[in-house]
């Protein structure tokens, strides 16, 4: 579907232009079976990292192209390039400027030449690729999808900069039947490092902030949870947080803090020894980062490592939440978890304990929800911190993680929705002769946002603006109480200008029933008509493009009798059965079809008939007899 040439960015308009195939006008092709559903598991999405951005010519130059294709949406997020404070003190990991760090768009593939894609719409933000690793996440796109088993993110990959993402696009329907997980999917947690036994009291403990996290002999901070901000291998370990990253416990076996993503995470517990070494240096909580207005998201922080020199259990901070972004028009949960939660801190005997990872972002573009689900961004647990009773010496559990940010385009809906933060990490086995406890803290709770307007350009781009077509999802026609009530559903609205409702008169000519302005970001329009014809109403559409370009939709016949009654069911939304009640001088055929115009039940009814939907799944469906259609919902 795409050519490729030995160009970049810096190519000509003309060239561009020229080269363009005529198959973009077909918007249809990057379904395998278009109208089908498709069985989906494991990694779905490609990564493809940043390397230079042309806002100029709406062009992103990645490191390889290979499985990208021309009409397929991406999102484009960058993942880092924070500045903080690196001063040796309690200041230290405070974020000065987030830079360009969260920020993030979506848009659709134009055209691809050598290395450069090309976008049908001009870029909302700044990126900067070379310091803040941005990366390009191609949507997994289907008509519908059956999530068979674990839709999982690719592994967090600090050196390329991708992964930790998951973006699912479904025209109608996503049915899970199984998890769409990204728990731990986000910033790595703080590494288990042994250190060696010494250690030093006032005053030549390790009260910095900052330490080098790979020094063992011994190691005087703990390695620090990742965030949005960068360190120096100097700075790595040690109690300091970096940003939303929780800090390390220092010498002597105190505790990681937890991540933290909007909000903030939890401190970790601390040295309660009177024995040996007795430094009280937790590690601090991640720094709370702010949503700026929904314009910036982020993976969640990972969890301080807890200082250890037992390594009776290898475990370090707890990884965040990863990326979701699902855009669909039924979302059918089946009771499954769509989660982006934090991992839990790794747990201690006689040592410190790992901080735990905060939960990440997700953003739900869905219609209609049925069949609960449930949707969380959870902080992860701090791990626990077991003293075995030793005598004297008792160390406290690791910091919760945040909790993440769920964000919601319509209003929220009656789903399990859950930004907890993770829970402070619990001390057991101390002694009677250590000192009062120094407990870890619990993570914050995150946000949940309704009525959320993702980032997306608007803006054709000069290169492609005249390529990318309105495209008619559907068009329905139904009869409600003697109305007809017409639907339809676009992609690209904001290229259309105009439709124009089309009936078929009297005469046998079309002529214009209303005309209904187009507007930006709206895919979803209905009409009503309540004057109708008796017997056939035929039906069209004519789309209007800013461009000046029109076509049709299909036509839609309605057939109407006036003296024929109209029929009522119950319960709706409906459990394993309905009652159908109505006045039917015949037997009649009632047909049950899913929203694509599958039919999959059918039953000849009478005035008062009872009718099993064991054996259908839930979702939304429609329902039609004697040419009369309503929408049925079953949970």
């Amino acid at each position: 579907m795409r050519k490729r040439f030995s160009l970049s960015c810096n190519c000509v308009l003309g060239v561009l232009k020229k080269r363009v195939p005529v198959s973009l006008l077909s918007f249809f092709y990057f379904f395998n079976a278009f109208g089908q559903t498709t069985n989906i598991s494991g990694i779905v999405n490609t990564y493809h990292q940043v390397i230079e951005i042309i806002p100029a010519k709406a062009c992103v130059r990645v490191t390889n192209t290979g499985a990208l294709n021309v009409n397929t949406k991406v999102l484009i997020v960058q993942m880092k390039g924070a500045s903080v404070n690196t001063a040796n003190n309690s200041s230290f990991g405070d974020t000065t400027s987030l830079n360009n760090a969260g920020n993030y768009e979506t848009g659709t593939i134009c055209y691809i030449i050598g290395d450069s894609v090309f976008l049908f719409h001009t870029l909302l933000n700044n990126y900067t690729p070379a310091t803040g690793k941005v990366q390009l996440v191609q949507f997994a796109e289907y008509y519908s999808a059956d999530v068979t088993d674990t839709i999982k993110a690719a592994p967090w990959n600090n050196t390329t900069g991708t992964g930790g993402v998951i973006a699912l696009f479904c025209i109608q329907d996503l049915t899970l039947n199984k998890p769409v997980y990204a728990d731990s999917g986000g910033y790595r947690g703080g590494g288990f490092v042994l250190s060696s036994g010494s250690c030093f009291n006032s005053p030549l403990d390790a009260t910095g902030y900052i330490y080098n996290g790979a020094s063992t002999g011994p190691q005087n901070g703990a390695y620090k949870g990742e965030g949005v901000a960068d360190l120096t291998t100097a700075q790595s370990g040690g109690r300091g947080a970096p940003a939303n990253g929780g800090g390390g416990g220092n010498n002597h076996n105190n505790s990681g803090g937890g991540g933290a993503n909007l909000n903030s995470g939890g401190r970790g517990g601390g040295n309660s020894s009177t024995a040996g070494c007795t430094s009280i240096l937790k590690g601090e909580a991640g720094k709370a980062l702010g949503n700026w207005g929904g314009q910036k998201i982020f993976m969640g922080g990972g969890g301080g490592a807890g200082h250890s020199n037992g390594g009776i259990y290898t475990k370090g901070g707890g990884n965040g939440g990863g990326i979701i972004f699902i855009w669909a028009d039924n979302l059918i949960g089946n009771g499954q978890l769509i989660t982006a939660g934090g991992g839990r801190g790794g747990q201690s005997q006689s040592d410190g304990a790992g901080g735990g990872g905060a939960g990440g972002t997700i953003i739900m573009h869905v219609t209609n929800y049925t069949g609960s689900a449930a949707i969380q961004a959870n902080g992860g647990d701090g791990g626990s911190s077991e003293d075995a009773g030793n005598v004297a010496r008792c160390f406290g559990g690791g910091g919760g993680g945040a909790g993440g940010a769920i964000y919601f385009t319509g209003a929220t809906p009656s789903a399990t929705i859950t930004v907890n933060g993770g829970a402070a990490g619990v001390e057991t086995g101390r002694d009677a002769s250590c000192a009062a406890a120094q407990p870890a803290i619990a993570g914050s709770n995150g946000q949940a946002f309704s009525s959320y307007i993702f980032s997306r350009s608007t803006d054709p781009a000069g290169y492609c603006k005249f390529l990318l077509p309105v495209q008619l999802i559907y068009f329905n026609a139904a009869l409600q109480q003697q109305r007809v009530l017409l639907q339809w559903k676009i992609l690209n609205p904001e290229l259309a200008r105009h439709f124009i409702i089309e009936k078929l008169n009297r005469n046998n000519e079309w002529s214009p029933v209303d005309t209904i302005n187009a507007t930006e970001r709206v895919e979803q329009y209905r009409f009503a008509d309540p004057l109708l014809f008796s017997g056939n109403n035929q039906y069209r559409l004519r789309i209007i493009e800013k461009s000046s370009r029109f076509f049709f939709s299909p036509v839609k016949n309605i057939f109407f009798n006036p003296d024929q009654n109209l029929f009522l069911f119950y319960p709706n939304p409906a459990g394993n059965k309905i009652t159908v009640r109505g006045s039917f001088s015949r037997k009649t055929l009632l047909i049950i079809t899913d929203i694509t115009g599958k039919i999959v039940l059918q039953k000849e009814i009478i005035n008062n008939t009872e009718v099993s939907l064991s054996s259908l799944p839930p979702g939304v469906y429609l329902l039609r007899a004697n040419e009369t259609t309503r929408k049925l919902i079953i949970r």
